[in-house]
């Protein structure tokens, strides 16, 4: 199974432990699924992990390890075809890197605009807990 995590997903996972985003996150470094990521949502994990709201729950250097690990471990893409599918712009990168890498999920928090797509060619948009659910995964494990 081939899957892509929005940027607010991979930084919630360091941030909140126990939670969905944290679980599923477990889950693909213990191999669970293939993850699907890009040179540009990389660049986007420095940026924003450097957000003053977000530097007092988040180091930049966590989201540094995010990254080597993600390299390490992830399929990284480095071209991304373009894609204008989203009400925002900037969820277009993350779903041209779903669409090219063919995620079967883009796993997102974003209810206003990319889970409200429901849908994009062939890649299912879903919440954490959706994902953590079909992985058969909860805060009890």
């Amino acid at each position: 199974m081939r899957v892509a995590f929005d940027t607010g997903i991979l930084l919630a996972a360091l941030i909140t432990s126990g939670t969905p985003p944290d679980l599923i996150y477990r889950a693909w470094r213990k191999k669970a699924f293939e993850l699907l990521t890009s040179e540009w949502q990389h660049g986007e994990i420095r940026r924003v992990s450097r957000y003053p709201k977000l530097r007092k729950y988040l180091k930049p250097a966590e989201a540094g390890t995010l990254v080597n690990g993600l390299r390490r471990q992830a399929t990284v893409l480095q071209e991304l075809p373009k894609v204008e599918l989203s009400p925002d712009p900037d969820d277009n990168p993350i779903l041209a890197a779903a669409i090219a890498g063919g995620a079967d999920y883009l796993v997102t928090g974003d209810k206003r605009d990319l889970l409200s797509l429901r849908k994009v060619e062939t890649v299912k948009i879903i919440t954490a807990r959706a994902f953590a659910d079909l992985l058969g995964l909860s805060s009890a494990n």
